[in-house]
């Protein structure tokens, strides 16, 4: 549908933005658009994934709907922004890993791809960090390291020799955050009452509340994954798109165009 008749069509069902339930479509064909609570330039695209959590095949699945939904649907320029949270929770952590290190994942589409919480415990490990070591244990590890054909109780120390360089490479390159239009993309969120410039890394990746609870404008409307919920969460002053992909849930794409928002999901 074309942009002018696609807005006149939502003025006239009144469709409401951040009430009721999320249409999620799981074919390209099928998108229906929302208005979003921000907004983006004029022929820019954003394809946003929330977390992965170890699930290959729905990831690869997803970039194989952006790729239709690119293709039937040109645009002057987009990229595509994961959010973090790549490995743990699902059965193949290496092969997500493996599938983004490769490079851009759908043709012609940039890519950004964000650090989540789990990937920074397994950096911190890899670092030398104890605590950090223990904790993506705790929250996945062994399955993870499994996932590589490693021991599940490989020692620490083992690790970065173990592991696959260029792997090992990709994941510290992952950045932590991303700006477009009116949106910042991050995995966790933001502290509210803090500039944008002065938010800590700790927040970015791993705050809740209140960030999650608050309703205060917040400088940028914040599209997010770490907060595990059935469906997409839409609000004022952030997007949430964490849908428990690694524990039996949906993996979900936000298609975001103009003052538009669409969903994807497998």
């Amino acid at each position: 549908m074309r942009r002018p008749a696609m807005r006149a069509a939502l003025d006239a069902a009144a469709i409401p933005t951040f009430s009721g339930p999320r249409p999620m479509a799981n074919s390209a064909n099928a998108i229906r658009f929302l208005r979003a609570p921000g907004w983006l330039p004029p022929r820019r695209r954003v394809y946003a994934i929330g977390d992965v959590h170890g699930c290959r095949d729905k990831l690869a699945a997803l970039h194989g709907l952006i790729a239709i939904d690119f293709a039937k649907r040109p645009i002057g320029s987009a990229v595509l922004v994961h959010l973090g949270d790549y490995i743990d929770q699902g059965l193949d952590s290496a092969g997500v890993v493996a599938l983004l290190a490769a490079g851009p994942p759908v043709p012609g589409l940039a890519v950004v791809n964000l650090l989540g919480d789990h990937e920074r415990m397994l950096l911190g490990g890899l670092a030398g960090d104890r605590a950090a070591a223990t904790d993506w244990l705790w929250a996945g590890g062994r399955e993870a390291l499994a996932s590589w054909g490693l021991p599940p109780d490989l020692p620490r120390e083992n690790w970065e020799a173990s592991l696959p360089t260029a792997h090992v490479a990709w994941l510290r390159s992952l950045a932590l955050t991303h700006r477009e239009g009116s949106y910042l993309f991050v995995h966790a969120g933001i502290r509210p009452g803090i500039p944008l410039t002065e938010q800590t890394r700790d927040d970015l990746v791993t705050i809740r509340h209140p960030f999650l609870s608050t309703e205060q404008d917040l400088g940028a409307v914040v599209v997010h994954g770490h907060a595990s919920t059935p469906s997409v969460q839409i609000a004022s002053n952030r997007i949430g798109l964490d849908t428990g992909a690694g524990i039996g849930g949906k993996l979900t794409c936000a298609v975001l165009e103009d003052d538009l928002v669409g969903l994807l999901a497998v």
